[in-house]
């Protein structure tokens, strides 16, 4: 009777399997999933503590709470007139202030401010950044002024003058032209010949005189008078005046409607 294959045979060794062969079978699929879920999981609560924590101290805690205010670039205006406006929530969460609204009450409010930049000083502070208007030409209306800056926006009313800003003098009333070029029209083209008036020409310049779009006036000190014509060709015009009055500089009157044809006369 022949003997049945040996436990060495079976295997295909040629050699007896021992305890010392033996090796730990691989994780099943199941307890790998098992392991990664547990690692998310713990991630996840990780990340929903450190979130809570967050919300917390921005929010429910004392460490990030407006405690003051500082405000920059005004001129004219007091930095407590622009706080008072902004009326900044100190001892609010400084997360929670509303940037955008208090932008929209200083310019609505204070339209000196032709800009203001409102921000966050962390952590405790709000900063309020100004850029006020300039006046470039003054109306004048049962003695007080109406302040006008360079994109012909009247912005303020003084009773005192701001000294170097010449007054602007609109006698159209009689203008054939009225009808197409109204007052605020006839703002707009005086304070573009104020823009291009050379610096030194700019600096003595008392009255911008308008009867029509194309009747200009400059009075400058000591009795000096410049027609200027309408605002066309303004940089030509500041050039050729110049050169003018450096030609002239006795002349008291100068005329410049017609840049190709200069005119001076007086003394």
């Amino acid at each position: 009777m022949a003997a049945g294959p040996t436990t060495a045979e079976k295997s295909g060794t040629g050699k007896p399997q021992g305890p010392s062969d033996r090796r730990p079978r691989p994780e099943g699929r199941g307890g790998l999933l098992r392991s990664t879920g547990l690692r998310l999981a713990l991630i996840a609560a990780g990340v929903l503590l450190l979130a809570g924590g967050t919300v917390w101290a921005l929010y429910g805690s004392t460490w990030f709470r407006v405690e003051r205010v500082k405000t920059s670039g005004t001129e004219v205006l007091t930095p407590a007139q622009v706080e008072a406006v902004a009326a900044v929530p100190v001892g609010a969460p400084l997360v929670t202030v509303d940037i955008e609204a208090i932008e929209a009450r200083l310019r609505e409010e204070l339209p000196r401010i032709d800009s203001v930049d409102v921000f966050r000083s962390w952590p405790h502070g709000i900063g309020l950044k100004v850029t006020e208007r300039k006046p470039v030409l003054l109306l004048e209306k049962r003695g007080s002024f109406t302040e006008v800056d360079a994109t012909a926006v009247p912005f303020a009313t003084v009773t005192a003058p701001p000294r170097g800003v010449p007054r602007l003098v609109l006698d159209a009333a009689a203008s054939p032209s009225l009808r197409r070029f109204d007052a605020d029209r006839l703002l707009v083209e005086a304070v573009r010949v104020r823009g291009e008036l050379p610096d030194a020409i700019a600096k003595d310049t008392r009255v911008v005189r308008l009867s029509s779009y194309d009747s200009v006036t400059l009075e400058l000190t000591r009795d000096r008078t410049v027609f200027w014509g309408s605002a066309e060709h303004g940089p030509v015009k500041a050039r050729v005046l110049t050169a003018l009055m450096k030609a002239t500089p006795k002349a008291g009157h100068f005329d410049v409607s017609a840049p190709s044809a200069p005119a001076s006369s007086g003394s």
